[in-house]
C-alpha cells in the first residue's frame, strides 16, 4: 500500500470517528429530550381536559423550552432534526398547542415554518382525535353546545387533513391517521346525536308534566 493511500485513509478514519462520536452524542441527548418533550405535552393535554388551564399552560411553556433546546443542538444536524424519533416528539408538541386552543376555543397558534408540514399535519389529527374525550366530558355535563363546537372543530379538521392524497412517504403516515380520525369523528357525531335526542326527550316530557 502507498503511503499517501495509508495517509489518506487515516485522516478519513479519524475525521470519521470524530464525526460519528459528535453525531452520536447529539442523538443520545435529542432522544432524552424527545422522551422528555412527549412527557411535558402529555400532562399539558390532561391537564387541559381537567381545564387546569394555568398547569396546562405553564407545562406548555416547559415544552417550548425543550423545543428550543432541540433546535439549538440540532442545527447542525439537519439529518437528526429531520430524524423519525425527533419528528414525532415535536408532533406531540403541535398536537399539545392545538388541542389546548382548540378545547379552549382559544385564537389557533401561528404556524411554526421550522416544522415540517408532515409534522404539522399530524399533530392537527391526533389533537382532533383528543376532542372527543372533552367532548364527551361536556356531554356527561349537558353542555351540548360546547359538544357540537368541539365535534365542528373535529370535522372542520377532517375535511382538511381528507384532502392530501399523498404517499406516506410525503405525509409521514398521515392517511392512516385519518382513517382513525374518522372513525373517532363518526363515534362522537353518535355519541352525540344519541345525548340530544335524550335531553329534547327528557325536555318534553318535564313540559308535559309541567
Amino acid at each position: 500500500m502507498s503511503t499517501a493511500l495509508q495517509d489518506w485513509l487515516e485522516r478519513l478514519t479519524e475525521e470519521a470517528q470524530a464525526d460519528f462520536e459528535v453525531r452520536n452524542a447529539a442523538r443520545d441527548e435529542v432522544l432524552n429530550m424527545s422522551r422528555e418533550l412527549i412527557r411535558l405535552c402529555s400532562h399539558a393535554i390532561r391537564a387541559g381536559h381537567r381545564k387546569n388551564r394555568t398547569e396546562a399552560y405553564a407545562t406548555l411553556a416547559e415544552a417550548d423550552q425543550v423545543v428550543v433546546a432541540m433546535r439549538t443542538l440540532l442545527t447542525p444536524y439537519p439529518d437528526l432534526f429531520h430524524a423519525g424519533y425527533t419528528q414525532d416528539a415535536l408532533k406531540e408538541w403541535i398536537e399539545a398547542r392545538l388541542t389546548l386552543a382548540l378545547v379552549g376555543n382559544e385564537p389557533m397558534p401561528a404556524i411554526d415554518p421550522e416544522i415540517p408540514y408532515a409534522t404539522y399535519l399530524n399533530g392537527l389529527c391526533e389533537a382532533a382525535s383528543e376532542l372527543r374525550r372533552r367532548c364527551l366530558d361536556c356531554m356527561r355535563h349537558g353542555e351540548m353546545d360546547e359538544a357540537e363546537r368541539l365535534l365542528a372543530a373535529m370535522d372542520a379538521a377532517y375535511e382538511v387533513l381528507m384532502s392530501f392524497s399523498f404517499p406516506d412517504a410525503i405525509t409521514g403516515g398521515l392517511r392512516r391517521r385519518v382513517d382513525q380520525l374518522r372513525a373517532v369523528l363518526e363515534r362522537t357525531r353518535g355519541d352525540l346525536t344519541n345525548s340530544l335526542q335524550i335531553q329534547r326527550l327528557l325536555q318534553a316530557l318535564e313540559s308535559e308534566a309541567a
